[in-house]
């Protein structure tokens, strides 16, 4: 007997601001659910070159509504997914039914019912966290990658104490963040109803076991089951010539969540137009939507 997901309903997503997009459903097909409804943006001619665009920690496809209009102005098709317990995507009851392979899994299954090959991938914090493994896997899947604010995570990766306290704090919350989040995660304060549209997809906690999961689930020990497929998806990855855009924060330069790593170890970030932005926290997609925009389309155009 097949066990029920949650889907959030409908009237919660109802005019939300700067959120005109229509919206596309797939089913997965799921050994424990039989299927599961995720959620996606698709904008642009769908004979456009496709611009993957993977959302981060607390959030959904709702943080690219600013970066979605210029790059389907520029030409493209501009593809934001909800991970499966996010978004309008269908939320699990229990955190024990998140891993992370199966979010990977997840994720290409989407990539190949799209088929999806070729493409240019955005990776923004657990975008890349996934985007990077499965571009090492699956390199048919992408010809260049922009990263944001990301790294691949794989037993000894760096920052692992930062995380660990954090998550700590997260856990700790009766009521476990996701708008404050985003906004506590900016340079520029979000509008009440911004922070608002972040929380729409969780009418209760019981929502939540999605972004809950999320941080128990990073491969950052080296007994971790997901570290193994990441730490040899690494090795892959200095061996990636295809081109790799880096576009962080600049307040993280020189720390553990700065570019150093990525820009040091796979070969297609040479001679790329990396840059650093200013004004720019950890959410650096709210921060600077239309810069990002604009070094995106730029290096996708090439």
């Amino acid at each position: 007997m097949t066990r029920q997901a949650l889907r959030t309903p409908e009237s919660r997503f109802k005019d939300l601001p700067d959120y005109p997009f229509a919206p596309n459903y797939m089913e997965l097909p799921d050994a424990e659910f039989g299927s599961l409804r995720m959620h996606y943006l698709d904008e642009g001619p769908r004979d456009a070159h496709p611009i993957l665009l993977l959302a981060s920690q607390g959030c959904w496809s709702y943080i690219y509504r600013h970066m979605i209009p210029p790059l389907v102005a520029a030409g493209f098709r501009a593809i934001a997914p909800d991970y499966i317990g996010f978004g309008k995507s269908d939320k699990l009851p229990s955190t024990d039914d998140y891993s992370f392979q199966r979010h990977i899994d997840w994720n290409v299954a989407f990539m190949d019912r799209l088929e999806l090959r070729g493409i240019t991938g955005y990776l923004f914090d657990w975008g890349g966290f996934f985007g990077l493994r499965i571009a090492a896997e699956r390199p048919d899947i992408f010809s260049r990658l922009a990263l944001s604010n990301t790294n691949l995570p794989h037993g000894d990766s760096p920052g692992k104490s930062w995380f660990l306290r954090w998550r700590e704090e997260q856990l700790a919350k009766t009521e476990f963040p996701q708008g404050e989040m985003v906004n506590d995660g900016t340079h520029h304060e979000l509008r009440p109803e911004t922070i608002a549209a972040f929380d729409a997809p969780y009418p209760d906690e019981g929502y939540k076991t999605g972004p809950r999961r999320f941080p128990m689930i990073l491969p950052i020990s080296a007994d971790d089951p997901a570290s193994p497929a990441n730490t040899a998806a690494w090795e892959l990855l200095g061996h990636w010539e295809r081109p790799v855009l880096t576009l962080y924060s600049k307040q993280f330069d020189g720390s553990a969540m700065g570019p150093a790593r990525v820009l040091g170890h796979i070969p297609g970030c040479k001679g790329q137009d990396h840059a650093l932005l200013d004004e720019a926290s950890f959410y650096i997609v709210e921060d600077q939507p239309m810069e990002l925009a604009r070094r995106l389309i730029a290096f996708a155009s090439n």
